[in-house]
């Protein structure tokens, strides 16, 4: 005998969810799927979009209007790097993502980053591709619950999710599902064993991020320049500023604070970069929200919206007082989304550690490449007091690059189900690592895969043979 549930939420109380033999009218079957994959972020389309392509009739969830996640929504419109040489590590749909940017006039190549890209034209290269490859998109819907049948004696088994938009509560149903929420909303409502946060209770900052517009780009570039900074390829740009570090900008952002103008916090993390397509425009990778940051409490996100708001307030007007070429500049968009970094991460059957990172650990599992360095927005104190940036404290050795394993992505004691993107298993280190956008592609992808192959072959994910599934990812141009 078996028995259908749904736990509630991140609080684990468990609730029973009838079937729709039941008759209960307060639920609407909604279908069934090979792959679910809730959450069209970063990873969340890039596992869509693998999935359908590997032949699975696939349905991706996503709680906004739009694809892309915290790259479109929180505006992180940078690709940090993440190269052996000049070998890009993350390869396979990546890269047709960054074709399609560069084509359309959305995106392209940088000297410092993996490329930059304008946040609209990415969410339309994603919406593009996905109905290209057959998904079937499901805007404006929350995943609610995990659906859960536990077998006489047997192992738990996510046989789907209870979503809610405004056509009501609905069930999806799937034989595999992937948690690419970004949070492990899926894997938490299930049952799964989780991490938050460091040893010590470390976390990281969020940030809000905006779009100025009416900017002299040229003219702020030379300022830049006449003050000892970097020279940069027109049309990119980018500065940044952060306490103690040197930054040329940091004399200007002391006599801000000095007059008035700025609060010490202002200076703490601060940078900006050109947007392609768009001439007169700076997306700003600031406010820092090193105050209440976790990212699974509607509480703290709720006040760093807030809060985040307020700082660009002052962002804005010290901008237009101290900068050349920023005189007219005004605020074009305020991030939708509050830029988070860290929250959940699952106990997967292998936990990814620092150790792995700086010893450069291979693993015949491997489903990614990673030779990015530690890089932590720390805030101490639960996230309720001052921290600091810890950047490069750790990375492969010279020439060399650690790998992600598969069982990563397979959270520990529960079946049917995967995640994809900064949610993985992994320590409170090691994912400020691989956290980044092209890792998180590359994990989307190896996601999207394994979800459809194990459908179509009847096992569970666990189940599927790894050495399968990398050598399927090779033939479609990934890089393990």
């Amino acid at each position: 005998m078996s028995r259908v549930e749904g736990r509630g939420g991140h609080r684990g109380t468990a609730t029973v969810v009838r079937t729709e033999a039941s008759g209960d009218p307060a639920y609407a079957p909604a279908g069934r799927f090979d792959v679910v994959v809730a959450g069209g972020g970063t990873a969340g389309s890039v596992a869509a979009i693998a999935a359908a392509r590997n032949g699975a009739r696939t349905l991706l969830v996503e709680e906004q209007g739009f694809l892309g996640g915290t790259a479109t929504g929180a505006l992180v419109t940078p690709l940090m790097p993440n190269r052996l040489g000049q070998t890009n590590l993350n390869r396979g749909i990546t890269d047709e993502i960054k074709a399609r940017l560069a084509t359309m006039g959305g995106g392209g190549a940088t000297p410092e980053n993996d490329g930059w890209f304008d946040p609209e034209a990415l969410k339309a290269v994603l919406e593009e591709m996905a109905l290209e490859a057959g998904v079937q998109l499901l805007y404006y819907t929350r995943v609610i619950e995990a659906l859960v049948e536990t077998a006489d004696g047997g192992p738990r088994q996510v046989t789907g999710v209870l979503v809610h938009n405004k056509s009501g509560l609905q069930r999806i149903r799937a034989r595999v599902v992937v948690d690419a929420t970004g949070d492990a909303d899926v894997a938490a409502s299930a049952g799964c064993e989780m991490r938050s946060g460091g040893e010590q209770g470390e976390r990281q900052a969020f940030s809000v991020r905006w779009i100025a517009g009416g900017v002299d780009v040229p003219k702020l570039a030379r300022f830049v320049e006449s003050l000892g900074g970097q020279p940069w390829p027109a049309p990119y740009f980018e500065a940044a500023m952060v306490w103690g570090r040197g930054h040329v900008l940091e004399d200007v952002f002391r006599r801000a604070v000095e007059a008035g103008d700025l609060l010490e916090a202002d200076g703490e993390y601060f940078q900006c970069f050109s947007v392609p397509g768009r001439a007169d425009a700076l997306a700003f990778n600031c406010p820092r929200i090193a105050r209440r940051v976790d990212g699974t409490s509607a509480e703290d996100l709720t006040w760093a919206q807030i809060e985040g708001r307020r700082a660009i307030r002052r962002l804005v007007a010290f901008v237009r007082k101290y900068l050349p070429g920023c005189e007219g500049a005004y605020v074009q968009q305020v991030a939708p989304m509050v830029g988070v970094r860290e929250s959940r991460r699952i106990v997967g059957d292998y936990v990814l550690t620092l150790d792995d990172i700086v010893t450069g650990r291979k693993f015949q599992d491997a489903v990614a490449r990673n030779r990015y360095p530690v890089d932590i927005h720390l805030v101490r104190d639960g996230g309720r007091g001052g921290g600091g940036l810890v950047l490069g404290s750790g990375r492969p050795p010279e020439g060399d690059f650690h790998e992600i394993p598969y069982r990563c992505l397979l959270p520990r004691g529960v079946e049917g189900l995967l995640v994809a993107g900064r949610s993985v298993s992994a320590t409170f280190e090691a994912q400020s690592a691989i956290r980044i956008q092209p890792n998180c592609h590359s994990l989307g992808q190896a996601a999207g895969t394994a979800a459809a192959l194990a459908a179509a072959r009847g096992v569970t994910p666990r189940g599927l043979d790894a050495a399968l599934l990398r050598q399927i990812l090779r033939e479609q141009g990934a890089y393990v």
